[in-house]
């Protein structure tokens, strides 16, 4: 039986400079720092290689020839891996993907967007299932863990918003009268090809932007998966957090 996942693409974002996890990134790029002895990159290549995916596309941008030469020396790790290089500077999360769009033109199947370096044990089959079932633009995966920014989301899992609740900044694609869920994004996506003629942003953007003028006339939905592990290994100590659950 085919694994979930087989014949889906997915994008690894890996460009960033990783200013918070230094020292190791003044010398290295944040997507090969280890956990438990293996690299970032590798944790979550051979994480979505065990759903089935075998098409990966992977920003670079700080020192992009050590993500290239390691991947050379995995030999992919089996998988089919293309390099999508920044160069001058990252263009974030959004211009990262735009500038990638080719790799997706054509698919009919919706993609996986993931950070290198988020770790977490999150079902890719649920999570794709959910976006086939309601057929939105794109599913973000949420938890109700505690983030100064959040995504605020209807009673449907319909993204309306975002909030930052460090300075008070609110920024709303749609009126509700309800009370919205406010649920931290997991840094996983499952977006269908359709979106990049609807990205009107350029150059340097986060995705963040993209979907809230995009939740404005299509729908964005949300994937609570609040049983999952999920770290953000953006500091040194969240290495050390991150190597209790992922050995």
């Amino acid at each position: 039986m085919p694994l979930p996942l087989t014949g889906y693409k997915s994008m690894l974002f890996a460009a960033g400079l990783g200013t918070r996890l230094k020292p190791f990134t003044e010398k290295h790029p944040k997507a090969l720092a280890p956990v438990n002895g293996k690299p970032l990159l590798q944790r979550n290549i051979e994480y979505m290689k065990s759903y089935g995916v075998e098409d990966f596309i992977v920003n670079t941008h700080h020192f992009a020839e050590q993500i290239i030469e390691f991947l050379g020396q995995q030999n992919n790790f089996g998988v089919r891996i293309t390099v999508s290089h920044e160069e001058g500077e990252p263009l974030e999360t959004g211009g990262g993907l735009k500038k990638a769009g080719w790799f997706f033109e054509g698919d009919e199947k919706p993609f996986l967007v993931m950070n290198a370096d988020i770790l977490t044990n999150l079902d890719l089959g649920a999570i794709t299932r959910y976006h086939e079932t309601h057929r939105p633009l794109a599913t973000l995966a949420v938890t109700h863990r505690k983030s100064s920014r959040n995504f605020l989301f209807d009673d449907a899992m319909r993204l309306c918003g975002w909030t930052n609740l460090q300075t008070g900044e609110k920024r709303m694609s749609k009126t509700y009268k309800d009370d919205l869920q406010p649920l931290a994004f997991t840094c996983v996506h499952v977006i269908d090809p359709s979106i990049f003629p609807l990205i009107k942003q350029e150059g340097k953007f986060s995705i963040i932007d993209t979907y809230l003028d995009l939740a404005k006339t299509h729908e964005i939905r949300g994937f609570l998966h609040d049983q999952d592990c999920v770290v953000d290994v953006g500091k040194p100590e969240s290495i050390i957090e991150a190597e209790k659950y992922f050995k």
